[in-house]
């Protein structure tokens, strides 16, 4: 799916807010130590920390630019399927004809047989949508609970119908079954299509030069989805994904430990300058110093919100990640590949001059995103 607008920030704390109240015990815990119970001992110099915070940028940063290379290649690549279904569609449309037959067929017949071949054309895409919408292992948006909650929102049509389902009315039933026998559906649907094209070549349906053009087209399909069925049946290397993970949770827990001290040292600092403008009768009368004091004494308790905050912008950073490096699982941040495909379907029998009336509705966006 592709969300039109931008996300905003209740969105973005609503999608993590588990993760938050996780960033919120382990920055807690460390300061009721430090604090109330005096563990004064209890903290780590930041320089080490800074360290290992530019080793997770850097490392987070590396694998958002390999996850969104993945996504705008899929991107890339439905836009090739859309630009060749209406090259195959304009051939299916000229390319048919009487011209080089001795068995003639009315306009209608001949309608018929192209109409068959943009509906198979069809039939190709959902057995590829739906084979790029089957589940993986090392897929996430079915596993966290907050993906799982937002998509409710939504009805992924490939999880809402079958494949056998919708092949009806783009098949025929002997078709339908032998498609479905076999392990690479999407792949019967082009060989199925080839053979159709062979036995109207003999025909004299097709002159020979047109009926290699439209052969050409059947190569680049298989291309094109030999190029989406690569990007997701080899994840982002789990090695990368699983030692980012870990280092910015590493990072996220020695985080309160490294600025603990310094808000601590700030806060004392504020203390001693309190009691020298008192000294030099800089603080008007009343209880400003004593409020500021209070300030300066509790002070150590800000590691919480930095913590939460730094912790929040990290984890989000490699969360974005995650759900970006596989553009095809049904999340929000995927290829909207349902939504095209119903583009690229009415678009074709269109152009075959089709009835508007027999053409179905493009997909409604939903929440302003697209399926």
């Amino acid at each position: 799916m592709y969300t039109r607008r931008t996300y905003s920030i209740g969105t973005l704390l609503k999608w993590t807010r588990y993760d938050i109240l996780s960033f919120l015990i382990l920055a807690t815990i460390p300061v009721i130590l430090y604090t109330v119970f005096r563990w004064y001992w209890l903290h780590l110099p930041w320089l080490p920390i800074g360290l290992v915070g530019t080793a997770v940028a850097f490392i987070v940063g590396f694998k958002n630019n390999a996850s969104y290379a993945r996504l705008w290649e899929a991107r890339k690549i439905w836009g090739g399927i859309v630009n060749a279904s209406r090259s195959f569609a304009m051939m299916t449309n000229d390319f048919i004809t009487n011209e080089h037959t001795d068995n003639k067929l009315s306009e209608a017949e001949l309608f018929g047989i192209r109409k068959e071949l943009i509906l198979r054309h069809v039939a190709w895409m959902s057995a590829l949508r739906h084979a790029l919408r089957a589940p993986k292992p090392w897929e996430i948006t079915t596993i966290r609970k907050a993906d799982q909650e937002y998509m409710r929102k939504f009805d992924i049509r490939e999880r809402t119908y079958t494949l056998e389902q919708e092949l009806d009315g783009y098949v025929s039933d002997k078709e339908k079954a032998f498609i479905l026998s076999k392990k690479n559906k999407q792949a019967a649907c082009i060989n199925l299509q080839s053979k159709q094209l062979r036995r109207l070549k003999e025909g004299g349906y097709i002159w020979e030069f047109s009926f290699l053009e439209m052969e050409k087209m059947m190569v680049e399909f298989y291309a094109l989805q030999g190029k989406v069925e690569r990007i997701k049946n080899f994840p982002y290397p789990r090695q990368f994904a699983t030692l980012n993970r870990y280092f910015v949770w590493i990072f996220i827990f020695l985080l309160p430990y490294g600025i603990m001290h310094e808000f601590d040292k700030i806060g004392k600092q504020i203390i001693n300058l309190t009691e020298t403008w008192k000294v030099n009768g800089i603080l008007p009368e009343g209880g400003y110093h004593y409020l500021i004091e209070l300030i300066g004494e509790n002070f150590v308790w800000f590691t919480i919100p930095f913590s939460i905050v730094i912790s929040w912008v990290f984890h989000t950073m490699e969360r974005i990640g995650d759900v970006s490096e596989n553009p095809f699982e049904g999340s929000s941040n995927d290829v909207p590949i349902t939504t095209m495909a119903r583009g690229i379907e009415i678009d074709i029998r269109q152009i075959i001059g089709e009835d508007d009336e027999s053409i179905p509705n493009p997909i409604e966006t939903k929440y302003d995103t697209q399926l």
